[in-house]
């Protein structure tokens, strides 16, 4: 009788030669793929819940407007009053006009028309300074605008 207990096959060594190849392919998609933020935040930007929320796609139609309180940082030397946030600097409810339509002027012709304004509200902040913001959306006739907020219970905004 044959004895099979000394005929043990190795394993082929595995080949390696390929997996710079791999490491450079994951490299670039990711390199490509990445987002870098765009904004610091200089405000407070804690959102309210919301149950009915939509996504929007398009991120080249929407102009973002932060508006909270300064930043732990900054609470020292700006108080604790609601500041509206534009790009990296803060700005005053009367800058709001000047900076949507200029941020509307660097769009394609193409969809000026279909812009939305963006507002990230601080669930603290009053409507009056909401309001105040809308104002100067109508002057402009920039009438669409969206509210972000995160998915979930609305009620317990109230907490």
């Amino acid at each position: 009788m044959r004895n099979f207990r000394n005929n043990k096959s190795k394993l082929p060594a595995i080949s390696t030669a390929s997996l710079p190849d791999i490491v450079f392919m994951l490299l670039f998609f990711f390199m490509t793929v990445t987002t870098i933020k765009d904004n610091t935040l200089l405000v407070d930007n804690n959102l309210p819940n919301a149950t009915e929320v939509k996504k929007l796609e398009k991120k080249d139609r929407i102009i973002e407007i932060f508006v909270g309180k300064p930043a732990p940082e900054l609470a020292s030397v700006l108080g604790s009053e609601p500041k509206i946030q534009l790009d990296d600097r803060l700005a005053s409810v009367t800058e709001v006009s000047t900076y949507v339509l200029s941020e509307l002027a660097k769009k394609p012709e193409s969809i000026r028309n279909y812009v939305t304004v963006s507002l990230k509200v601080d669930k603290e902040v009053k409507v009056g300074v909401v309001s105040d913001i809308k104002e100067e959306l109508r002057k402009v006739n920039l009438l669409k605008v969206n509210y972000t907020t995160y998915e979930g219970d609305a009620f317990r905004n109230m907490q």
